[in-house]
């Protein structure tokens, strides 16, 4: 097949499939290691997918709280759960549900504290990023190229300050938000992707990143066909945008293009899980996979443009790429809002949550 063909067929399936579009960027973390309790007699550990742990871990979290908790995550190797304990109660649940036991220092309480204490400095300087890294059990700060000076003292010492409850990491990137496209959709004024298609009150929608629907407010495919019109938006604070198709006939199966003439079919949504085995895909870097290496990030892009309760990830993204699809299997789990680094030397990626995004609106993966 020629380029030319590979682009116009890349580009029709704008109206139907799910695409990635935009990249923002998170620097790597270093682990350490920590206490864990491995099995215990009578109770074994249970080999779980991606998705199956995710929902375990909601599952515990509701029944320990954060007083017992400090969160869990994905061990890929041995398709384990790991959930970080505070004392022995909690983890004779963990070992009873089939999870591994990880005892821990600081709570999620604390973490969430250090956290809350880390965004004081960290909002109010542009090009950082904080999530809590369970593997770890400490609050990640991440500063990009642009942090220096007094504003690095800042970061440094209020980092230096929570002792052994954060760390401070540096990104070779610059944090931002793209405009661009995956599975273009495109309007005046930039180019993004779309996300996932979903149904509202039995009518297509698809979603996108919220960035893309505050500068742009109706949509075509690559072709210049009408696609439809924003129906909701939220960014800052949140990114996600819901389009309306402008006729309740046009194709929306829940689908993500995978770049090879084939699809990968979406039957629901889910939460991410650090460890998450994911994949995400967009016009510009195509199809590219990786892990979840943390949850409910907060990043300040500059400008006042602080969104919260982020994904963040290994997986490479460039401009162009900007709300489109993160998938594990066949869950829609994230949509592209941005992050630093490229897809020759590498990078990370900040992605909006899916469940979020589909409460918001009051819409449904179909």
């Amino acid at each position: 097949m020629k380029n030319g063909q590979r682009r116009r067929i890349a580009s029709k399936r704008a109206a139907v499939a799910g695409g990635a579009a935009i990249a923002l960027v998170m620097t790597g973390i270093t682990f350490q290691s920590a206490n864990a309790s491995e099995g215990t007699p009578g109770y074994t550990v249970k080999a779980l997918t991606p998705v199956a742990a995710g929902k375990l871990s909601s599952s515990l979290s509701k029944d320990l709280g954060s007083r017992d908790t400090a969160g869990s995550y994905y061990d890929t190797k041995t398709k384990a759960l790991v959930v970080n304990v505070l004392n022995g109660d909690a983890a004779d649940t963990v070992r009873q549900a089939g999870g591994r036991a990880k005892v821990v220092t600081n709570s999620l309480s604390d973490l969430h504290a250090a956290a809350k204490t880390v965004s004081g400095t960290a909002s109010s300087v542009a090009g950082t990023a904080w999530a809590i890294d369970p593997r770890t059990n400490k609050v990640v700060v991440t500063a990009d190229r642009t942090v220096t000076g007094s504003a690095l003292a800042r970061l440094t010492d209020a980092v230096k300050d929570l002792g052994g409850k954060a760390e401070l990491k540096r990104s070779a990137g610059e944090f931002k938000p793209f405009i661009a496209g995956g599975d273009a959709i495109e309007g005046s004024g930039g180019r993004c992707s779309l996300g996932f298609n979903v149904v509202k009150d039995g009518e297509p929608y698809f979603l996108t990143a919220g960035h893309c629907t505050s500068e742009i407010t109706d949509w075509t495919d690559g072709q210049g066909n009408e696609l439809g019109s924003n129906a909701g938006s939220e960014f800052p604070g949140h990114d996600y945008g819901l389009v309306k198709y402008a006729s309740p006939d046009t194709p929306h199966p829940s689908e993500v293009d995978l770049y090879d003439g084939s699809t990968q079919k979406i039957t629901g949504a889910g939460d991410a899980t650090v460890g998450m085995e994911v994949s995400r895909s967009g016009s510009t870097t195509h199809v590219h996979d990786g892990t979840v290496t943390g949850l409910d990030a907060t990043v300040n892009y500059g400008n006042g443009d602080v969104v919260n309760g982020l994904i963040q990830t290994d997986v490479c993204a460039e401009p162009g790429d900007s709300g489109g699809s993160l998938f594990s299997g066949s869950t829609a789990i994230g949509l592209t809002s941005g992050g630093s680094g490229d897809c020759t030397s590498g990078g990370e990626t900040f992605f909006q949550p899916v469940p979020a995004a589909l409460s918001a609106f009051g819409a449904e993966i179909g």
